[in-house]
């Protein structure tokens, strides 16, 4: 992250208007959660990096359920023998039940997923194949796997998967990385510090502190486990060459860029190269960013890579990536070439004239209004609660940012309810209400939780599609997939519930239609390697595509 001010570019925005977008139905919906980051004079790092929050079903009774994560308790200053606090009910993480008629209840103490530490993200998946979503928590000191026990609780199994990790995790995700039906886990790790190592930083004279910058901390490895398939993971980050590469690690997305049928995986940086480690198909991976053109930006700098994503937003058949940076750098899109390389687009999307002002954090190319483009969404809020004190352009909290994809070129929507300004961090996406268009469930730091329903998806047709995998992994996570309706492009998916920043999404795929009633063609690549497809879908429903055993 560069704190320092810099100069700035100023243009002029192209603007949609367009009918409200979302409605911040929070205080109706019965979630009052509150992010702790537990804020000190000492400006320990972790405080700035805020909450993640997952939408899962976690009760199979198809409704989305809502997760927080949340901070701990810090003394000021924290003392040698000292450790982050999570007694307090209100540092606990939070699990909602969905009640199906628009609001929720507070399930937190019954399911046993209250935290033991200083929480940072969450992964969502069935990494046992039993039918139940699974959680897995990162946080400072150690991580948290929680086996969903199919009746409302879950039991942290972490000791004996293991995979706690240590150190300082961000974002997490589950992945199948060798196609042997059971879910892997990648932890990405964001640097090297503890509250010993903390420095002052900012300014003497006047008499502030501010956050350090990361280049003050050393860079760190991620982590990769395998699944063993009988409840238990192997860290292969060595065999597999992950831990070849250090870096500043806080999101990571997945996909297979190069249509081989095995999951690659990006990760976006803080203020060092991205990387993106290509799956080799033998157990191992090569870190190819800069071969590949996604290392840095178009000067061939790195910035501060936050949130990010892994889709297909041109709707040619290739995922291309997204990346959320700080203030006076620009997101960063780069658009997948199908030879294995990447060019950088920020300019061509107008995606670089939206953003100069803006710090990034969770994000997702998501078809909100359900015309068969996918838009472009991102929490926003600098890192620095001080950058006021230095700048006189920057502010700390930020409106939300909805671009609006015309074919490949995005446009700023004008909407009130996306004005409020917000420490954003986390950001999760799925259908709440399940009335067919993608709602956003928004994490901050140290605000509350926020639940925006989708207003407007639902003047389009559509198609939800949920997928169970029997010789795949039953989520279908890493499943590729294809719509084709009559006189338009086809439209590309990877099932995932990864991407964005320390959250995880709906593993539904829902399909923006437009004014089509009918999906011609639809193509299932399973992880598998089986092709399943289906013809003349009718519109307007949820569909379950169930793998084919053979």
């Amino acid at each position: 992250m560069k704190w320092q001010a810099g100069a700035v570019i100023v243009s002029v925005a192209l603007v949609t208007e367009a009918p409200a977008s979302f409605t911040d139905i929070t205080a109706r919906s019965g979630i009052a959660f509150i992010h702790e980051n537990a804020p000190t004079t000492n400006k320990y790092l972790i405080e700035t990096m805020g909450g993640g929050v997952a939408l899962v079903d976690v009760d199979n009774d198809g409704w989305l359920d809502v997760f927080f994560t949340n901070g701990a308790g810090l003394q000021d200053p924290m003392t040698a023998d000292a450790a982050p606090q999570k007694s307090d009910p209100r540092f606990w993480n939070r699990l909602y039940r969905n009640n199906r008629d628009g609001t929720f209840t507070d399930v937190t103490e019954k399911a046993h997923v209250r935290g033991t530490g200083y929480s940072m993200g969450v992964a969502a998946g069935d990494y046992d194949n039993d039918g139940f979503e699974d959680l897995y928590v990162t946080q400072y000191g150690g991580n948290l796997l929680y086996h969903n026990n199919g009746d409302g609780t879950f039991t942290d199994v972490t000791a004996r998967a293991g995979v706690a990790a240590d150190g300082w995790s961000s974002s997490a995700v589950f992945v199948d990385v060798d196609n042997d039906g059971r879910l892997d886990l990648f932890v990405c790790r964001y640097l090297r510090w503890t509250f010993q190592a903390n420095v002052y930083c900012g300014e003497r004279r006047p008499g502030y502190r501010e956050y350090c910058h990361p280049s003050s901390f050393p860079a760190v490895t991620n982590l990769l486990y395998r699944n063993n398939g009988d409840g238990t993971f192997t860290d292969v980050s060595a065999k597999s060459g992950i831990d070849r590469a250090a870096g500043k690690a806080l999101g990571v997305a997945v996909a297979d860029y190069d249509a081989d049928g095995w999951i690659d995986i990006f990760v976006a940086n803080d203020s060092i190269p991205c990387f993106l480690f290509h799956n080799n198909r033998d157990g191992t991976f090569s870190e190819s960013a800069l071969t590949a053109g996604v290392a840095v930006n178009m000067d061939g700098k790195p910035f501060a890579g936050m949130g990010t994503d892994f889709s297909d937003y041109d709707n040619d058949g290739r995922p291309d990536i997204f990346v959320t940076t700080l203030s006076n750098e620009t997101y960063a899109i780069y658009r997948n070439s199908g030879n294995g390389t990447f060019t950088y687009a920020t300019g061509e999307t107008n995606v670089g004239q939206e953003t100069r002002l803006f710090s990034g954090w969770g994000t997702r190319f998501v078809d909100y209004d359900n015309d068969g483009w996918k838009d472009l969404f991102a929490a926003q809020g600098h890192v620095l609660d001080t950058i006021e004190l230095t700048s006189d352009h920057l502010k700390y909290r930020q409106p939300l940012l909805l671009l609006d994809n015309d074919r490949g070129r995005f446009t700023a929507v004008r909407d009130p309810a996306l004005s409020y300004p917000w420490a954003g961090r986390g950001a999760a996406f799925g259908d709440i209400d399940n009335d067919g268009d993608v709602d956003i469930v928004l994490g901050t730091c140290g605000q509350r939780g926020v639940i925006l329903r989708n207003e407007v998806g639902h003047r389009h047709h559509r198609l939800t599609l949920q997928l169970i995998g029997t010789r795949s992994n039953r989520d279908g996570l890493g499943a590729r997939v294809r719509t084709t309706v009559d006189d338009t492009a086809s439209q590309f998916f990877t099932v995932t519930t990864g991407g964005s920043y320390q959250s995880a999404s709906d593993r539904r795929l829902t399909v923006g239609l437009g004014d089509a009633t009918v999906v011609r063609s639809l193509e299932v690549r399973w992880p598998s390697g089986t092709v399943q497809q289906l013809r003349d879908v009718k519109a307007n429903q949820t569909l379950i595509v169930r793998e084919p055993q053979r």
